[in-house]
Parts: structure tokens; C-alpha cells; sequence
């Protein structure tokens, strides 16, 4: 059954217009079982699909409809839970484990407890992993340099850790993501 709802999650991210989204959200999986190598099968279906209403396009939720970012984002998070509260209600699965999944989708853009902490942190690393040189290649540098501050404040000191580590082809990307990381570590 695991294998089927993966395999679900997976067709409808394949179909996002946004090109790093199928990348990302197995690359956010891998940093969960990275960083809790026990994750149970709840938080391991919540990071595959923690941003899969990105992949609807009647569904999606948009930014420009938000005047805060953090409300966008809360917006974001709540849409993707209810996607993925569909679609887990489709098969015979544990009511308690749809509900898990549901809860820490809800959370993953702010965390507030140790499993949602983790979701967060793999979503952000993956983030700076996966995402950020596509989202460079899309936007200005000063709105990249807004989304690095963004992301890495959300992380904790173990994933800052990792982040730090990161390297960037794009020499102007990497200016800036040193800049900015430099920046915020010395606060």
C-alpha cells in the first residue's frame, strides 16, 4: 500500500510547473531519513508530498494573493495537508497515520514539535540542496537573497550546520548565499 500512495504522490508532483518540485520532494525525504533514520512511515509520506498542491494548477495557491510571506506560506502548508488528507483517505489506511501525516504537512514551513522540527529542516535544506539555483535562475538577487534569509533562519543549528557547507556553480549565487549566510551566522 506504501508503495502505491508514493507511487500517487509522485505522479501528481511529476506534473508541477515548477521543474525542481519531483527532485525536491524526494531529496526532502532523503534529508528526513537522514537527519531521523527511524522515521516512520507518516513522516517519510509527509515529506514526499509536503508541497504537492504546488503541483495542481487549479489548486495552487499563489503568492502574489498574499500580502505576508509567512501567510502564504501557512496557506501553502494547509493546502498541501488537505491535498494529501484526500488522498491518503482513498486507501485502508490508519485513521491516526492520515492524521499524523496531515498535522505535520501543516507544519513544515514553521515546525512545533521534534518530528514537524525535522520535516522542517529537511524541506529547508533541500531547499538550499535542490531548489536554489533554479529559484536564482527565476528571480532577481535581491528577492534570492530574501528567500535565503528566510530559509536559513528557519533552520535549526544542526541544519545550519549542514547548509553552511554548500557550495554553489553560479559564482553570483554563491556570492550572494556566502553573503547572506555570513551575515546571519555573525548576528
Amino acid at each position: 500500500m506504501l508503495k502505491k500512495i508514493e507511487s500517487e504522490i509522485e505522479t501528481i508532483i511529476s506534473r508541477s510547473e515548477v521543474p525542481e518540485d519531483p527532485i525536491h520532494s524526494k531529496n526532502t525525504r532523503e534529508w528526513v531519513l537522514k537527519l531521523k533514520p527511524e522515521a516512520d512511515m507518516a513522516l517519510q509520506i509527509a515529506a514526499l508530498g509536503h508541497d504537492i498542491e504546488r503541483s495542481i494548477r487549479e489548486r495552487k495557491i499563489r503568492r502574489e494573493d498574499y500580502s505576508n510571506y509567512d501567510q502564504f506560506k501557512k496557506a501553502h502548508s494547509q493546502n498541501s495537508a488537505k491535498v494529501l488528507n484526500e488522498i491518503l483517505s482513498k486507501y485502508d489506511i490508519n485513521k491516526t497515520i492520515i492524521s499524523k501525516v496531515t498535522d505535520l504537512v501543516m507544519c513544515h514551513e514553521f515546525g512545533g514539535n521534534p518530528e514537524a522540527n525535522i520535516l522542517k529542516d529537511a524541506d529547508s535544506i533541500s531547499y538550499f540542496d535542490v531548489n536554489l539555483p533554479f529559484y536564482f535562475s527565476r528571480n532577481s538577487q535581491d528577492e534570492t537573497a530574501l528567500r535565503i534569509i528566510w530559509g536559513y533562519k528557519r533552520l535549526s543549528e544542526c541544519a545550519k550546520s549542514i547548509v553552511r557547507n554548500f557550495s554553489y556553480d553560479n559564482s553570483k549565487l554563491e556570492a550572494l548565499f556566502q553573503k547572506a549566510v555570513l551575515e546571519l551566522s555573525n548576528v
